[in-house]
């Protein structure tokens, strides 16, 4: 008999803006191929009337959506929902709120309530926004409640937190009957920042997304042959996370010895006006390039024109674009405050902080072609071994250790 899972998520591809949406679809998928049911409910913007409930039954018969009616978006901050509110129509911002906790509350009572006929053995919730709804269901069915933590308000703000938003976090942790985080970095900072025990908490790091079809792994001859052009690769949110101001930094000691290389800056964010200004004033104005939000083919294709490709976060729980870059034959430069770090082995590894020694990893890495080529020669062992069905298994051991305590 296979186990049923009612899932609580945040975002989900095509409609995501980070990390956790495409994390959510792999563990979903790889939960699938390890013969769980799953009853995924997410948030998305209102299309219609405030109290429609879209059902869907995808034609996985595994797997149902059930898309809750809302105005909350991936990474939203208690400013940025407060802006968006203004723009909707009057009658949708009564109901919703000017505020990000009645979004929350909102959601809250509609996915609670439309779950209530299901028969779950287990309630899974990702991220701060659903752990309320997933605790309200977990009790309503009297089964367990596992938390899953992506990204704590601590990495979003570089430890300078919303109180508010913090407080909900660490209140879910504490209700959670088990919680899973993404990286040994993240549960320690569970541990020390949130005061929750490490026996309470299961690491199972982020899995690897599934191989391209006529895409294979980006040969190492490929790095010979753009040897003349060499690009060095920045892609994610333009947050102050995930460090594209660090970024420029090394960027502009990277140009001063060597003026041919280009800069990719790939994504979007609220920070994107004032790196454009930075980059100026650092005199990149003609080595670099803001490509801006890009698709999955499109980062594809820029990891695999990278001879570089730098992760300078500040502070990343794991960190899913390290494993694409290198699933691409990239070589990578990785922030030691991260969880990416702890999995793959041949990369460079620097404090976020030293973009002294960033810019010497990249000119290393832009001269030494067989360090190069070294430093991607691990890359199919870690992503054999970091599948997807591999951690949902991890996953299925900590649901049936739950279920028989």
């Amino acid at each position: 008999m296979s186990l049923h899972t009612l899932m609580f998520g945040w975002e989900y591809p095509p409609r995501h803006l980070g990390g956790l949406g495409v994390a959510c679809q792999g563990l979903v998928r790889g939960l699938i191929n390890q013969n769980v049911k799953i009853t995924l409910v997410l948030p998305f913007a209102a299309d219609g009337s405030p109290d429609e409930i879209d059902i869907l039954c995808p034609q996985e018969h595994h797997i149902q959506k059930i898309r809750v009616a809302s105005l909350l978006l991936p990474y939203d901050s208690a400013d940025l929902y407060a802006q968006r509110i203004q723009s909707v129509p009057h009658e949708t911002a009564q109901i919703y709120g000017a505020d990000l906790g009645h979004a929350v509350h909102v959601f809250t009572e509609t996915s609670v309530e439309v779950t209530k006929h299901l028969q779950p053995d287990i309630v899974h919730a990702h991220d701060w926004m659903t752990y309320e709804a997933g605790l309200r269901s977990a009790r309503h069915h009297d089964k367990p409640l596992v938390a899953h933590i992506h990204a704590t308000e601590l990495d979003r703000t570089h430890f300078h937190p919303n109180e508010w938003i913090y407080g909900r976090e660490r209140w879910g942790f504490e209700q959670a009957d088990h919680i899973i985080a993404v990286s040994n970095y993240t549960k320690n900072i569970l541990v020390q920042h949130y005061g929750i025990s490490a026996d309470k908490i299961s690491v199972v790091h982020n899995g690897s997304g599934e191989p391209q079809q006529g895409e294979p792994m980006r040969q190492p001859e490929t790095t010979l042959a753009r040897k003349k052009h060499p690009m060095v690769l920045f892609l994610g949110r333009l947050a102050i996370q995930k460090g594209p101001l660090h970024f420029l930094e090394m960027a502009s000691m990277v140009h001063k010895h060597d003026p041919n290389v280009q800069f990719v800056v790939a994504g979007d964010g609220h920070m994107l006006p004032s790196l454009v200004n930075q980059a100026a004033r650092l005199g990149l104005q003609d080595c670099t390039v803001f490509a801006g939000k890009v698709t999955s083919d499109e980062a594809r294709k820029l990891y695999a024109q990278a001879s570089c490709f730098v992760m300078p976060s500040l502070s990343e729980p794991f960190g899913l674009v390290a494993l694409e870059a290198i699933a691409q034959g990239a070589p990578v430069i990785l922030s030691k405050q991260s969880g990416a770090s702890e999995v793959i082995g041949h990369a460079f590894k620097v404090d976020f902080w030293d973009t002294e020694k960033m810019a010497d990893c990249v000119l290393t890495i832009l001269r030494e072609t067989p360090l190069a080529s070294q430093l991607t020669a691990e890359a199919p062992r870690v992503l054999q071994r970091l599948t997807w069905e591999n951690q949902a298994g991890k996953v299925v051991s900590i649901y049936n250790n739950l279920l028989r305590s």
